[in-house]
């Protein structure tokens, strides 16, 4: 038992030192989780910072001046012209100049002193439909606000039931919440699958696996002492993120940091199986590239990182048991915006430790049989 944990050992050196040595590795483990998740951070960003609109205002009324000044007066909200003539809609929003064009009624004032409606038309560039309905939404807020304080100052009466939203765990709906601690378990997989995969097509290309054979190790024994280093790195990635997170994007952390790390264990297992699976497989380092990338994306695209999980086709849903990503990205930020516990997460902790030990187990059955 004691040698074989000093050649396990002295393996995991001699793997942190092939690592570390080779440009290539070190390139994957440290440059691009950073750059990802601060480019990821600012842009990919579902948030609409900036909306430039359009006005087409008949009335010329005070009352359509409180409107359109709330509207200036936002962070979001930028003005880009006062149109003459209804005409010039069409072309304002087909050259993309603006998303939106607000036309306010002749009797817009009028209408809203005598406490009948006062129609406003918004017409809203339809070809990403996704910015047009937040750039819409985020308008109806500012309509609602404007009509409450009107009826208030006029003493008109208003609706008896109105909603009150709150957002739980992410308090003003930022996206970066939400994408940032998905990053962690996101660029994890990415870097270790790569790292794990490129392991024994790199002995083979140089010439060292071979050599490996000869000595004493055993196969368990080189599964452990390839699987470690990368879980290992692979742990220092995900606490990189983490940092940038907390320290860089000031996202507080809500949860316990073991329940996070006892998760990203379990999924780091399930990630260093598919590498070593697929580094069993491949002959050379382009090959393993190759291969980690084709799992790779169809995991990160269909594990709920950018779409809602609930809402792909139920077959994806069933094919997608076995992606550990999704169960990561479920974990990930449960502990992190909500603050759940071992209790709370069973539902994740059981298929990624099921994932890993089939994973593991397979990688070592292939392994063994390739050695033989």
């Amino acid at each position: 038992m004691h040698s074989s944990l000093l050649r396990i050992l002295a393996l995991i050196r001699k793997e942190f030192l092939a690592v570390l040595k080779d440009p290539r590795s070190r390139f994957i483990i440290f440059l691009p989780p950073m750059l990802q998740c601060l480019i990821f951070g600012y842009a990919a960003s579902f948030d609409l910072n900036s909306v430039a609109y359009a006005v087409y205002d008949q009335d010329h009324s005070a009352a359509s001046m409180a409107l359109l000044s709330r509207l200036d007066g936002s962070r979001v909200f930028e003005r880009q012209a006062d149109l003459g003539r209804a005409k010039d809609i069409g072309a304002w929003i087909d050259s993309g100049r603006a998303l939106l064009v607000i036309q306010i009624d002749q009797n817009f004032e009028r209408n809203l002193l005598a406490g009948s409606a006062a129609p406003l038309e918004v017409i809203a560039d339809g070809r990403n439909s996704n910015t047009a309905g937040t750039a819409l939404g985020y308008l109806n807020s500012v309509v609602e606000s404007f009509n409450g304080d009107w009826r208030s100052n006029h003493g008109q009466q208003g609706v008896s039931v109105h909603i009150v939203t709150r957002s739980w765990y992410n308090p003003n709906l930022d996206s970066r919440w939400t994408m940032i601690p998905s990053l962690i378990g996101t660029l994890t997989m990415m870097g270790t699958m790569m790292l794990t995969a490129l392991s024994v097509a790199r002995e083979r290309e140089q010439g060292t696996f071979d050599q490996l054979l000869v000595t004493p190790f055993r196969p368990f024994e080189i599964m452990l002492g390839k699987a470690l280093p990368n879980m290992a790195i692979g742990l220092g990635q995900s606490t990189t993120v983490l940092l940038i997170a907390q320290f860089w994007f000031r996202i507080p952390f809500a949860g316990s940091f073991v329940v996070l790390y006892a998760g990203l264990t379990l999924f780091l297992m399930a990630a260093v199986g598919l590498g070593l699976f697929v580094s069993s497989i491949a002959k050379t380092m382009q090959q393993a590239m190759l291969y980690a990338f084709i799992l790779v994306m169809p995991f990160a695209l269909l594990s709920g990182l950018t779409t809602p999980f609930s809402s792909m086709p139920d077959i994806l849903q069933t094919v997608m048991i076995i992606n550990p990503l999704r169960y990561a990205l479920d974990l990930t930020k449960r502990v992190y915006l909500e603050g759940a516990g071992f209790a709370n997460l069973f539902a994740d902790f059981l298929p990624l430790f099921i994932i890993g030990l089939v994973t593991l187990s397979g990688a070592a059955w292939l392994f063994r049989r390739r050695l033989n």
